[in-house]
């Protein structure tokens, strides 16, 4: 099987560690990958997104027209890319910060309030972390407790503190798709 994920939103969501991790996770399971980030000129703020590809077989690039796994962070995201996505495909939605609904028919909508769960666990900045556990656990791109050692390995020396609250948030995301 292969994820072509683009995660997109507004720099400084964390949308690059989001794939990062991801593209970690495929790595320590042996899968091929390709983590491909893009920034817009603004940085903080300015949109930003990135692909990820995961894959049993080997990535011939990593550029993604027709992404089948689709994260957005915010509106302007979702415009830009929810007519992209591949027929069959499935759209992630931060439903605390995009009012609108996915307008197609042929792809799957999952709306996580991500932000306010963020807020309710008091980690307002890791909203992308419930996302990308949601993402694992409703698609299997990866295991559970794969991330887990991917973000021990990813997170920074200087955000060490940081390594449980980033798991308890994919463990809310991957709750959340549980039900």
């Amino acid at each position: 099987m292969t994820y072509e994920t683009i995660m997109a939103g507004f720099g400084g969501q964390g949308l690059l560690f989001s794939g990062k991790v991801l593209a970690h996770a495929a790595l320590i399971e042996g899968k091929e990958l390709s983590w491909l980030p893009s920034y817009g000129p603004e940085m903080r703020g300015g949109t930003c997104n990135c692909s990820v590809i995961v894959s049993d077989e080997p990535v011939g690039s990593p550029i993604i027209a027709h992404p089948n796994v689709l994260m957005v962070m915010n509106e302007p995201s979702l415009d830009k890319f929810e007519d992209t996505v591949a027929p069959g495909g499935t759209i992630f939605v931060d439903s605390s910060l995009i009012s609108r609904k996915v307008r197609r028919t042929d792809v799957e909508a999952v709306y996580i309030p991500a932000t306010q769960m963020a807020k309710d666990m008091n980690a307002l900045s890791l909203a992308n972390m419930i996302i990308l556990g949601a993402i694992v656990e409703k698609l299997g791109c990866v295991k559970g407790d794969t991330i887990a050692q991917a973000l021990k390995e990813t997170i920074s020396a200087r955000k060490a503190n940081l390594l449980d609250l980033n798991m308890k948030a994919v463990e809310a995301g991957r709750a959340f798709i549980k039900g």
